[in-house]
């Protein structure tokens, strides 16, 4: 199975290119005919080179480790019968230097609020197998060596 994105970026007319100070605003395309504006971190890369409104790579790194988290965890729930209204995650990621000495997104905080039906509930034990298993499976937190907690919040 393979999976692909298009990624675009144009220099405007006016910008001079050698002196650093381009915009890092781009378009990414993918399948269905989605797009979405990105740009570079203003946290690294200062505004007006940067767009604070569009998406930056390390959130969007950060939101497909929380997607495919999330899911997985529906998935199981389903399997296992349960019914869920909602699933929300404020996931957090922290950069660091790495073993390497390079700069890293080295920690991935999962933080998912699940919401079951009232018909019925699993227990505080079966909802962190189910997010173990769930984060087993991920072929996104397969893929990458940041470590990953996740923190449940049960309600």
């Amino acid at each position: 199975m393979k999976h692909s994105a298009k990624i675009f970026w144009k220099k405007q007319k006016q910008e001079i290119f050698k002196d650093g100070k381009y915009s890092r605003v781009h378009t990414w395309f993918f399948d269905g005919g989605i797009e979405l504006v990105a740009s570079s971190s203003p946290e690294i890369v200062s505004i007006p080179m940067s767009d604070a409104s569009a998406v930056d790579p390390e959130e969007a790194f950060l939101a497909s480790v929380s997607s495919c988290h999330m899911l997985f965890f529906l998935s199981i729930a389903a399997h296992q019968d349960y019914s869920i209204e909602s699933y929300t995650d404020t996931v957090i990621g922290t950069t660091g230097q790495n073993e390497k000495g390079k700069m890293a997104i080295r920690q991935i905080i999962l933080n998912p609020k699940v919401v079951f039906s009232n018909l019925e509930t699993p227990s505080l034990d079966q909802i962190e197998k189910m997010h173990y298993a769930a984060h087993s499976r991920c072929y996104i937190a397969n893929s990458i060596q940041s470590k990953i907690s996740i923190h449940p919040i049960i309600k």
